[in-house]
């Protein structure tokens, strides 16, 4: 077999590599992997070395950020997200090489592609006008493609628009697509396939009901598709694995407001001399540290609930952390079939959440960090995410530890919301990269640590050593 020669500033795994060869091989396929087997860096690794750009990431809300990342972390291409401020001049940033791939959500494929639609709705692909742009790009990158499942949907005719005629089209999904045929007429279109399964009205008669699946899955897996399951590459993953997903927050000007504050606040703390009375300040700033924690929370709910409703339509279970009840409670209402265990609840009722999860009757469990971080067994997932972040290594672990503990036969993934701009690079930075200050504290109540080396690792993470200027993006 061939080496693939990659420019990739990481080395895949063998299966992952595996993708890359069968990407370059197909050229318009539909990666399938469970989630947490890195979907995102088969695709990157695909685009970059057939040289694919300029590249068109669609993509959820939530995940735009990450992938501007994931292609600036793998390649050494440049990625810009298409919002507001880049809304006239992406075309020229792409034309003159100064960016190589551009990354838009699903709901503004409209506002940024689309130039006129000559019917009212509902209307088709042959009423949609399209600028003319979207002819420079080589490659389309199409993320938790279920999403244009619905052949009628806006979404999806506009998706099919601007794929067409592109030699190089990835469609990413955890989805098992042979469970529901009917809902791989869109991609298989998207991805100009669909006439090699005798176009839309023989795939429904020959697959419409759920018959001959095996001849449709061998098809599939010959033509387009490459699906692994973490339990078949096991040997070649850690035992666990954190992936950091970056996400801008809503409430930007609150959050900012409080930054500032802290930021006096700590330089009246810097010219303050006397012990006693900065230890008492200490702890006035350690409290304001974590209304910090709750407004970047807060400001990533729209995004948690965008995350969390993408994971679970392929079908797996998730863990969720948080610590605030608003975002307990405001998870709890987007999701009403999730089950949930936290310090408001009776402990009867905490295991019957746990018994209902661990059963797989429920698939989705919203857990406070303070009431589920220790003594639960919750191996029904392998995959963890973190909206809000323990205070310390330890509490980060013993929350990861529910999942990945005795029984637990897949690797344990886990997530971590990132807000773009606050207090969680600081945590994160903590949690991940200062484990030896971590380690030293060891509160497992999810309560903050108040040891003068904890907060001044706080203050260092957030703040600019000159008179603790902050970050603010």
């Amino acid at each position: 077999m061939t080496e693939i020669q990659h420019h990739l500033r990481v080395q895949p795994y063998p299966y992952q590599m595996e993708g890359i060869r069968f990407g370059l091989e197909k050229r318009r396929i539909f990666i399938g992997d469970e989630p947490g087997l890195g979907k995102t860096l088969q695709s990157i690794g695909i685009i970059d070395t057939a040289n694919a750009y300029p590249c068109l990431v669609i993509c959820p809300s939530s995940l735009k950020i990450n992938w501007q990342r994931e292609f600036e972390r793998f390649t050494d291409k440049k990625a810009i997200v298409l919002d507001n401020n880049t809304r006239t001049t992406w075309p020229y940033l792409l034309q003159m090489k100064m960016h190589h791939v551009a990354i838009v959500n699903y709901e503004s494929l409209r506002k940024f592609f689309v130039w006129d639609i000559k019917v009212g709705s509902p209307f088709r692909l042959k009423d949609v006008v399209f600028c003319p742009q979207i002819k420079m790009f080589k490659s389309i990158i199409i993320d938790e493609s279920h999403r244009v499942k619905d052949p009628s949907a806006q979404q999806t005719i506009f998706t099919k628009g601007i794929a067409t005629g592109k030699d190089w089209i990835i469609l990413l999904s955890g989805t098992p697509v042979v469970n529901r045929p009917e809902d791989l007429v869109s991609q298989l279109s998207i991805m100009n396939r669909l006439n090699e399964f005798g176009g839309k009205a023989q795939f429904l008669s020959m697959y419409g009901a759920c018959e001959n699946l095996e001849d449709l899955s061998s098809r599939l897996y010959s033509s387009c598709l490459i699906r692994r399951e973490k339990a078949k590459v096991l040997t070649e993953l850690p035992d666990k694995t954190r992936c950091d997903l970056y996400v801008d927050i809503s409430n930007r000007e609150e959050y900012n407001l409080a930054v500032e504050n802290l930021a006096e606040y700590l330089r009246q703390y810097k010219e303050c001399s006397d012990a006693e009375i900065r230890r008492k300040m200490r702890m006035e700033a350690l409290v304001q540290f974590m209304t910090l924690r709750s407004l970047a929370a807060m400001g990533k709910v729209a995004q948690a609930i965008d995350f969390a409703r993408n994971f679970l339509a392929s079908g797996k279970q998730l863990i969720i952390f948080c610590s605030y009840h608003d975002i307990v409670d405001a998870l709890c209402k987007a999701f009403p079939t999730a089950v949930r265990v936290t310090g408001r609840d009776s402990l009867a009722a905490k295991q019957a959440a746990v018994d209902s999860f661990q059963n797989g009757n429920s698939q989705l469990i919203i857990c406070s960090i303070k009431a589920a971080g220790v003594g639960l067994t919750l191996t029904a997932s392998s995959n963890v995410a973190f909206v809000e972040f323990p205070w310390t290594y330890a509490d980060c672990c013993q929350c990861e530890d529910r999942a990945h503990r005795i029984g637990q036969k897949d690797n344990v993934t886990c997530y971590y919301l990132i807000g773009r701009g606050t207090i969680d690079h600081a945590l994160y930075n903590i949690i991940q990269q200062k484990k030896s200050v971590a380690n030293q504290i060891m509160a497992s109540d999810d309560d903050i640590p108040t040891s003068e080396a904890y907060f001044n690792e706080l203050v260092n993470s957030l703040f600019t050593p000159d008179i603790f200027t902050p970050f603010i993006h």
